[in-house]
């Protein structure tokens, strides 16, 4: 019995560590979607590579919460519309135009995963003209 157990119950945390690695990318999408900055946060790694319109560079997860929290503050969010995702090597990826009340915004995120949780690691907002 122990021999059928042990595989089975491996197969079966590495099934659900799986799902709850590749649903990380979409809860990112459902915060932009809503235009919620603090859910959005939730996903920083540690230090991420930042693009908004007029600032472009590494942040470290503080100060990347508060470039966000700003960019929503200035650009009310109307929605979401996600034109691709994809993996990439070690994550996963979205592109899509965030609509706000100030223009759109071609918008990338790439995520990678850190100890068993899917992190953003960039994420870009560039004005379309």
């Amino acid at each position: 019995m122990k021999k059928i157990f042990t595989p089975i119950l491996s197969l079966a945390l590495a099934a659900f560590s799986v799902m709850n690695w590749q649903g990380g990318i979409d809860e990112v999408i459902s915060a932009l979607r809503a235009g919620s900055a603090s859910e959005v946060s939730k996903y920083l790694d540690d230090n991420i590579d930042l693009t908004v319109p007029d600032k472009s560079d590494n942040y470290s997860k503080a100060q990347a919460q508060l470039i966000i929290k700003d960019f929503f503050s200035n650009n009310a969010v109307k929605g979401f519309d996600l034109k691709h995702k994809g993996d990439s090597k070690d994550g996963h990826y979205a592109i899509g135009t965030l609509q706000t009340s100030s223009g759109n915004f071609r918008t990338n995120v790439f995520t990678k995963v850190k100890k068993g949780k899917e992190v953003i690691r960039e994420i870009r907002f560039q004005s379309i003209d």
